[in-house]
């Protein structure tokens, strides 16, 4: 397979369903922002951390395949088969969350990025996955965006927040809570 095509030289690219858009079009930007998310969560799958959370971090990388195939289907003209997201891929997160959420310290300040670099890890993710929400929103104004792509992303970031949390807890890292200055 050859990787240069020379057909974007001109600014443009193909949906699947062989629709040309520039590639600053609002859906190459948000599939494209969900391919960064990914390598990120790469990234903090190949921290050392416990292998419960590697697992998971690669079932979520699957899904967002799943999800930058979806947003890279051009809704009207693609024919392609794509794999579904289904209600157990974002119920997996919310289990996750809450098994987490039961070993945490109860939270009663905001949390600023930082603690390790694998905390820092997760927080740049929650802010990329908060970006491709709210880029495939914006997407589903003007086009089709299946529901369950907003709910997963939203639910996402939290998974991504908490797992930040209990990383560091795990690592007796201290968390980096804000206490704002008040006059």
């Amino acid at each position: 397979m050859k990787i240069y095509t020379k057909t974007g030289d001109k600014g443009l690219t193909s949906l699947i369903g062989g629709t040309r858009v520039a590639k600053h079009h609002i859906r190459i930007e948000s599939y494209g922002t969900v391919d960064e998310l990914n390598s990120y969560i790469g990234l903090i799958g190949c921290q050392e951390i416990d292998s419960h959370h590697q697992s998971t971090l690669k079932e979520i990388q699957d899904r967002l395949f799943t999800i930058g195939a979806s947003l890279a289907a051009d809704p009207e003209k693609s024919k392609m088969k794509i794999p579904d997201l289904l209600d157990e891929d974002i119920a997996l997160l919310e289990t996750e969350i809450d098994q987490m959420n039961e070993v945490l310290p109860e939270l009663k300040h905001f949390i600023l990025p930082g603690g390790n670099t694998t905390v820092s890890y997760c927080h740049i993710a929650r802010c990329v996955c908060r970006r491709a929400e709210r880029l495939t929103v914006a997407l589903a104004e003007s086009s089709f965006v299946d529901s369950k792509v907003t709910v997963y992303l939203n639910r996402l970031s939290d998974y991504l927040f908490i797992l930040g949390r209990k990383l560091g807890y795990d690592a007796k890292a201290v968390e980096n809570i804000w206490l704002p200055r008040v006059k």
